[in-house]
């Protein structure tokens, strides 16, 4: 994720927490061959962009320009996604003793999104500071079905020059109703390596 992408989640007027969370989830374009997939019987690739949208709409790389404002419990925000029009929602069911936020997206042809996580808090360590997020995400479309687990931890780190820069780690663990399973890891380098069904998964076999 370029400085760009990271400027629209964080845009100068300001941003709360909620509408920074649903403005990441601003990636529903990687959904949109997944009907088709599904239709050709190609569960295993469409798995796989599930989980590739899973781990990029909840996840930030570039600059942080600045900290979001916190929302209250239970508000929530909605927001359509203006790639694709689908219609994507985070509330804020929690805020202690951990943050927990709830989301979806629904897009235009009916396929459903939803997610939960928990930011446990922050971790202090050498390469910045983490919180990690334990986190659930589900879709379905039709009769086909897909459930997502594994913890992701957003990092602030301090540049030379004083740039605060966002990044993430973590993994997924996945599978769906077709009999596929498998798992993404995610590095701080942004690099994405995934097995499904115990083979290592080329992503340039998925459509964009």
């Amino acid at each position: 994720m370029s400085d760009i992408e990271t400027r629209y989640e964080l845009p100068t007027t300001g941003i709360t927490l909620l509408g920074y969370v649903v403005r990441r989830m601003h990636k529903t374009n990687l959904l949109i061959p997944v009907p088709e997939l599904i239709a050709a019987n190609k569960t295993a690739e469409a798995l796989a962009k599930i989980a590739l949208y899973a781990v990029t709409s909840s996840t930030s790389f570039g600059r942080a320009y600045y900290q979001p404002q916190f929302n209250s419990v239970g508000e929530e925000i909605s927001e359509a996604d203006p790639q694709t029009g689908a219609v994507v929602k985070a509330k804020l069911e929690a805020n202690s003793p951990t943050y927990r936020i709830s989301y979806f997206a629904i897009m235009p042809n009916g396929d459903v999104f939803s997610g939960k996580e928990e930011i446990t808090g922050t971790t202090v360590g050498l390469r910045g500071l983490g919180m990690p997020a334990p986190s659930k995400f589900s879709f379905k479309s039709g009769e086909y079905s897909a459930e997502l687990t594994g913890i992701l931890t957003s990092e602030l780190a301090l540049s030379l020059i004083g740039r605060t820069r966002i990044r993430a780690y973590g993994f997924l663990n996945f599978g769906d109703n077709a009999g596929n399973t498998g798992k993404l890891n995610l590095e701080r380098s942004g690099k994405v390596g995934m097995k499904v069904n115990n083979k290592d998964f080329d992503l340039s076999r998925i459509p964009a």
